[in-house]
């Protein structure tokens, strides 16, 4: 399918989600999962899959993601502007950001401002991580392995990567 309404309103979205995340993307998660889920563009499962994947790969993962997105709303196409939808509106607000902020490097609302920006991202990262375990938990096993991680990566120094290498086999083996 590519239709261009379709297109229009995915890109819209994600220029509109990208350019008020602090953090980057995966602080929207939650609201783009919400927008391509009720236009029925993509399941619940889709949207795992394609989180899944994108943070599997090396590279611009979330770019990577919305691609996914924009080619299952429509196509080559719809890949290639929901990536820049994701990507330019930010870059270009963060370009004219940082020109402001260096100019007013001493000003003292500046340590403030760095001060609020950590929890509010850090608490938006939890909320995105939170909308994506329920949307993977769909079995007793599935909880109990997101509960498992989540307790690995706050009480020890584990790397996550062996976290998720331990979930990635269980599911290859079958016990999810």
């Amino acid at each position: 399918m590519s239709d261009p309404a379709a297109i229009g309103r995915l890109a819209a979205q994600l220029a509109l989600l990208s350019s008020v995340s602090f953090g980057g993307v995966p602080t929207v998660l939650p609201d783009i999962h919400a927008f391509v889920v009720a236009n029925r563009w993509l399941t619940d499962r889709d949207f795992a899959d394609f989180l899944a994947v994108s943070q599997a790969i090396p590279g611009p993962n979330m770019i990577l993601m919305m691609s996914f997105v924009g080619w299952k709303v429509a196509g080559l196409p719809g890949a290639i502007v929901s990536a820049c939808a994701t990507f330019a509106p930010p870059c270009a607000m963060y370009f004219v950001a940082y020109r402001l902020w260096d100019r007013f490097r001493d000003a003292p609302w500046q340590k403030i401002t760095r001060a609020g920006l950590a929890p509010l991202t850090a608490g938006l990262v939890i909320a995105g991580g939170t909308v994506m375990a329920r949307t993977a938990d769909i079995s007793v096993s599935a909880i109990g392995v997101t509960a498992a991680a989540a307790a690995l990566l706050l009480f020890t120094r584990l790397n996550p990567l062996w976290i998720l290498g331990g979930a990635g086999l269980l599911g290859a083996l079958g016990v999810l």
